[in-house]
């Protein structure tokens, strides 16, 4: 008997909003497609002899969240032991702090999409960039080129040169900008023109910009930098220290896609007209949200092929 895979989250009648044909494609007859309207009929379904009876590996949509809300410990706790892989169609481990830690308990593998959001989040960190430099959020006679920078010949500190940040390098050093970073260790492979700095404080003090690329941890928590580039997490960057920056000089300018407590806004970041922020809309494009999707189903599929999946977050065998 074919594994059973629940497909889960924006949907419409039996389809993804941009992968319908990779399911079948990658998962063909064994996918069935969630129809549950709240928590309690989702929950109902994994029932001896319900809908999802039987259910072994689910893809988990964003958008799942206003139906059922989030994979907290009271829903997988309710799962049958059946079920051994959520694939989240997420790009980090990160992403949710209340969402899945416990599985490492109970023995369900977790998944995200690395790799996906790649393009899509450096070409925005590279508008943000730009944006900051040339002042393009203001155009007004009085602005004069006195307060505007080109890009080019300056240097760009890039905090985490991971996927993101190796893109965003890639993008910038065509200016060409130098390229100087930072990680927990020096990137095997990353070009020659990237210089590795063990000491954040000392690639701060080269840089002429900050662009933030790490994920939000204990030892990330509020960094602070030149102009500041943020597409990463909104905590990782002191808010109160930053507009304290900005309003005393120190900061020349900032370019936010993301917040401390979004969806809402510190207002006094409205006061500074020259600033730059976007909604959180980095990966907003029907490409990116199209490879999120296909790599969190390929996660799927290599976890009943092969057993494990590229975008391994978290799980443990159940004992």
């Amino acid at each position: 008997m074919a594994p059973k895979v629940l497909i889960c989250g924006a949907i419409q009648t039996e389809q993804l909003f941009w992968a319908d044909d990779d399911v079948k494609q990658l998962l063909g007859p064994i996918a069935e497609y969630f129809d549950s309207t709240d928590r309690t009929d989702f929950l109902k379904g994994f029932q001896p002899g319900e809908k999802y009876e039987g259910t072994v590996a689910m893809f988990r949509d964003n958008n799942l969240t206003d139906k059922i809300g989030i994979f907290d410990k009271e829903l997988v706790d309710a799962f049958p032991s059946s079920v051994k892989w959520i694939a989240h169609q997420r790009r980090t481990k990160h992403a949710k702090a209340k969402e899945y830690p416990f599985t490492l308990v109970i023995g369900i593998i977790v998944s995200n999409t690395p790799g996906a959001v790649d393009d899509a989040s450096a070409t925005t960190a590279l508008y943000l960039l730009i944006s900051t430099f040339r002042n393009y959020a203001i155009s007004e006679p009085q602005w004069t080129s006195s307060k505007i920078h080109d890009l080019t010949g300056h240097t760009l500190a890039i905090l985490g040169l991971g996927g993101i940040g190796m893109r965003l390098a890639d993008l910038a050093h065509a200016f060409p900008m130098r390229i100087i970073y930072h990680s927990r260790n020096k990137v095997a492979d990353a070009p020659e023109w990237c210089e590795y700095f063990e000491n954040v404080e000392e690639m701060l003090g080269q840089a002429d910009v900050l662009s933030v690329h790490v994920p939000l941890r204990p030892d990330t928590v509020h960094l602070k930098g030149a102009i500041i580039i943020n597409t990463a997490r909104g905590k990782v960057i002191d808010e109160e220290a930053m507009i304290r920056a900005l309003e005393d000089g120190h900061l020349a300018s900032i370019g936010l896609d993301v917040y401390p407590n979004e969806p809402e806004v510190n207002p006094k970041l409205l006061e500074f007209p020259y600033i730059t922020l976007l909604p959180h809309m980095g990966t907003e494009n029907q490409d990116t949200q199209r490879k999120m999707e296909v790599r969190a189903l390929k996660n799927v599929q290599e976890y009943l092929t092969i057993g494990s999946g590229k975008g391994y977050c978290t799980g443990v065998p159940k004992v």
